[in-house]
Order: structure tokens, then C-alpha cells, then sequence
């Protein structure tokens, strides 16, 4: 996988990637960025605002390209323009403002990524009620994790009619010092138990704002 740009995003990204054992090439052209993390994964020094240096760096052959550059809003279009023209199959683009985000959607990035509004987003969510965890998959589509409202505790997911009576989905369970176990009709929740759920996130939030 190319990883442009060495910000906080970026090298994130790439340190994951690097840690989960994927092949990873990373493109930075601040000379210091790139001395911090060499010998921490493969990296070259490369202005990739120049679409000869990545025809150079061999980025045609990479399957998937993340943008991490955004503090720039000229060299991240001119970076993701590059990959579209070279045919990168996945482009993951980060953007720092909706109007950014709509620029690079429209010269062809295929996923964009506004963390710090998704990060906002989630915070937001897990700060103003019971939420655990929460994760917005696509189109209000979200999993949370939470503690089991008390009209639930002691029945079994059949018992508490759950997706009948509140819209979503219990996925999976876990026990005080087990593991998760996916869930069934059968499944008894306890009070101490963790919830896995799934739904539309306004129906999350009813179901979790149950005492």
C-alpha cells in the first residue's frame, strides 16, 4: 500500500499497516518527517505533487493509496489528481473541511476521511449517553457498545423482543471476564454484561437511553 504524506494521519496509517504486516511504502518530501521515521517502515523522499515521481516510485503497482496530506488543500488535490491518473484502483483521501472532502470526491478519491469530524462525531455520542463505543458504518448505519438497559436484564434476546420493540440488533454478548459470544434468541443477558448492537443510530440511541 502507498501511504503519501507523513502527518499525524498519515504515519498512523503507515505504522499500522507496517505493524498488521501488510507491504507498505510511504512518500514524504519533508526531509526531517522522513528522517524521523526511517528504519520504521519502508519510505522514500518524494514530492508526489509531481506525477513523474510517482510513476518513479513505482505507484502504479500499488493496489491501494492513502492521501494523508490535508494541512494543504493544493497539494492534496494535485497528489489524489495524480493517482486518479495513474489508475490507482483505491484512493483514500483525507480531507479536512466538507468543502475539501467534495473536491477530492469529484476528481475521483474513492473513500475520503474527515477524522477530526468523525472523531467529533463519535465523542460527541459516547460523552451525551451511555455509549461505550460507538461506530458510524455508512448511510446512519451504526454499531455501539453499552451496558444493557435494566428492562432487559435477567431475559433472554427472544424474551425482551429487542428488535421488535426498539429496531435494532443485538450481534453479541460478553460476559464479566469472557469473551464475546455472538448472540442468539437464546442468549441471556445479565446486568454486568457488555452489548454488541447494531441499527440506525437514532434507534441506538433510544434503545440506549432506556435506564
Amino acid at each position: 500500500m502507498l501511504v503519501v504524506g507523513l502527518g499525524r494521519f498519515g504515519s498512523s496509517i503507515a505504522l499500522t499497516l507496517d505493524r498488521l504486516g501488510h507491504d507498505v511504502l510511504a512518500v514524504e518530501r519533508d526531509a526531517t518527517l522522513v528522517q524521523h521515521y526511517t528504519g520504521r517502515f519502508p519510505l522514500v523522499e518524494a514530492d508526489a505533487t509531481n506525477p513523474e515521481a510517482l510513476v518513479q516510485l513505482g505507484a502504479r503497482d500499488f493496489p491501494v493509496a492513502v492521501v494523508g496530506v490535508g494541512t494543504s488543500l493544493e497539494a492534496s488535490v494535485l497528489i489524489t489528481g495524480n493517482l486518479v491518473d495513474l489508475g490507482t484502483p483505491q484512493i483514500w483521501a483525507k480531507a479536512i473541511s466538507a468543502e475539501h472532502s467534495r473536491i477530492l470526491q469529484r476528481i475521483g478519491a474513492h473513500h475520503v476521511v474527515l477524522p477530526e469530524a468523525d472523531a467529533g462525531n463519535r465523542v460527541a455520542h459516547l460523552v451525551s449517553g451511555k455509549l461505550l463505543d460507538y461506530i458510524e458504518v455508512e448511510d446512519g448505519f451504526t454499531i455501539v457498545k453499552m451496558r444493557p438497559p435494566r428492562e432487559t436484564q435477567g431475559f433472554t434476546i427472544a424474551q425482551s423482543q429487542i428488535r421488535k420493540r426498539y429496531g435494532v440488533t443485538v450481534i453479541g454478548v460478553k460476559p464479566p471476564g469472557e469473551e464475546f459470544v455472538y448472540a442468539t434468541d437464546d442468549t441471556r443477558i445479565s446486568a454486568n454484561d457488555l452489548l454488541i448492537v447494531s441499527g440506525h443510530a437514532e434507534l441506538l440511541e433510544r434503545f440506549a437511553a432506556r435506564p
